[in-house]
């Protein structure tokens, strides 16, 4: 990937509703437009949803426990839970939808009944969420589909990830891990991004991303600059929205900052050497500096290395240079402080 590949997770952000999930794909799917160098720059790359069955989903009495608070939408956590779910037919709707906007689907299937949606679409990615690294049986439902899949880290150490990865790579090998901190928000002191550098260096035949869970877009930027080849943030219409994902995620101005801004990182990358860009070739000739006269230089009179100094501008010898300049004569009169040029010496 030379560009880093950014995914808006809608989560349960869309609040049960299919409309207010095509709002935020509306959003996700915004150009991006750097004004100062006029620069149109590359949106994000998809949209994930989250697919629950709720006959697998908690303990009956989980569900049926009062759920009364501010962010509730029913009076049990079952309640709450059925109210947020969409249908195998929602998701496809959706799905068209991001497609149309040209954005790939990712989808995050939390059972095994969930895979009922891919009689429906396929998507291009399947999620495995944090808290189902340790679900064995999931993971190698998910990796017989052949789907290219997404692993997150948030609840994991290396022994439940290298368990996950056996058994999917047994079906294949197109896997992506995200460093990942179930922490939501997460503390700044609990984001460890060394992590990434971690499965760079033990997982090298997998790409390597960040699941983001941090209040703002400094995070996941420096995620990038450390090498994180997805990005996967919470995205929502309104953060003041009713619901518990709606404050730890971005709304329209924080997802168009975090794009815009690993956009540019993107291009600001390069390659690991070091030269001089043809842009800089004005920027030099005006600030560098040249050999110049220390004094009033006569002509015909022999120069020396006391008569030298440096200033700008940068079009004529350089220091390095000098010894194409002394003991040669003036060939006119050498004013003080004027650069020295090759007409100037005999």
């Amino acid at each position: 990937m030379s560009d880093t590949y950014l995914i808006g997770e809608i989560g349960q952000n869309h609040n049960g509703s299919v409309d207010i999930a095509k709002l935020i794909i509306d959003g996700i799917s915004r150009p991006i437009e750097e004004h100062l160098f006029h620069l149109n720059l590359k949106g994000m790359d998809a949209v994930k949803l989250t697919k629950r069955d709720l006959n697998e989903e908690l303990s009956a009495s989980q569900m049926n426990q009062p759920y009364n608070n501010p962010n509730s939408f029913g009076n049990t956590y079952g309640e709450h839970r059925e109210f947020l779910e969409l249908n195998d037919d929602q998701h496809f709707e959706i799905y068209n939808y991001a497609k149309a906007h040209k954005l790939d689907f990712i989808e995050t299937l939390c059972s095994i009944g969930c895979l009922s949606v891919l009689n429906k679409f396929t998507p291009d990615y399947l999620k495995v969420a944090s808290r189902d690294l340790t679900n064995l049986p999931l993971l190698k439902a998910l990796a017989e589909t052949k789907i290219p899949i997404i692993l997150s880290t948030g609840m994991a150490g290396k022994k439940e990830l290298d368990e996950g990865l056996n058994i999917i790579s047994k079906e294949h090998n197109i896997i992506s891990i995200l460093h990942c901190v179930s922490q939501y928000p997460t503390e700044p002191k609990n984001v460890n991004l060394n992590s990434i550098n971690f499965l760079q260096n033990n997982y090298p035949d997998y790409t390597i991303g960040y699941s983001d869970h941090t209040i703002g877009i400094s995070t996941p930027v420096a995620a990038v600059a450390m090498g994180a080849k997805i990005i996967e943030k919470h995205v929502t219409l309104d953060r003041r929205m009713k619901g518990t994902d709606q404050k730890g995620s971005l709304g329209p101005d924080g997802l168009n900052r975090m794009v815009r801004d690993i956009r540019l990182l993107d291009l600001s990358m390069g390659k690991e050497s070091i030269f001089i860009e043809p842009e800089v070739k004005t920027a030099r000739e005006k600030l560098e500096r040249s050999i110049a006269s220390k004094r009033n230089i006569l002509e015909g009179e022999t120069i020396e290395e006391k008569d030298l100094h440096m200033l700008s501008p940068g079009n004529g010898y350089k220091w390095s240079e000098r010894k194409s300049l002394i003991g040669k004569k003036a060939a006119k009169d050498i004013p003080k402080n004027e650069i020295i040029y090759k007409d100037l010496i005999l």
